[in-house]
């Protein structure tokens, strides 16, 4: 039987609340499972003790079982110290996307042509000055 540790899905439409939870990775996701081995609610502030609340040593047994923790489960783990951090590599993530690019660019631009047409008055003005 391949099992997970993995979030279950609860609370209402846009009340996120989750479970985690140690299921057979056939059943559904909000479905059938073994044991709860602790909560996660994403709508606490970051710094809360309340946000992840995990039975360590329930999650260390299923994982001695053979359990597999999913992505977010496991990042939990590592926050804990129980498993050691994986390297992650997202190379795009600092990047800004396609709009962003194209309204810096026309940010710049218009900038530019701004500061062009400021100093155009004034260079005028300076060589008036020196004509007289």
């Amino acid at each position: 039987m391949a099992m997970k540790i993995r979030l279950a899905r609860g609370g209402s439409k846009k009340r996120p609340f989750y479970r985690i939870v140690a299921a057979d990775s056939r059943m559904p996701r909000d479905g059938r499972f073994i044991e709860k081995l602790g909560t996660y609610n994403p709508l606490l502030p970051k710094d809360s003790e309340d946000r992840v609340k995990l039975d360590l040593d329930r999650a260390k047994h299923w994982m001695e079982q053979g359990a597999q923790p999913t992505d977010r489960v496991s990042r939990f783990l590592e926050a804990a110290g129980v498993i050691d951090k994986k390297e992650r590599s997202n190379p795009k993530k600092g990047t800004p996307g396609k709009a962003a690019t194209e309204r810096a660019e026309s940010k710049a631009t218009k900038a530019a042509e701004a500061a062009e047409a400021a100093a155009a008055p004034k260079e005028e003005a300076a060589a008036e000055e020196s004509a007289e």
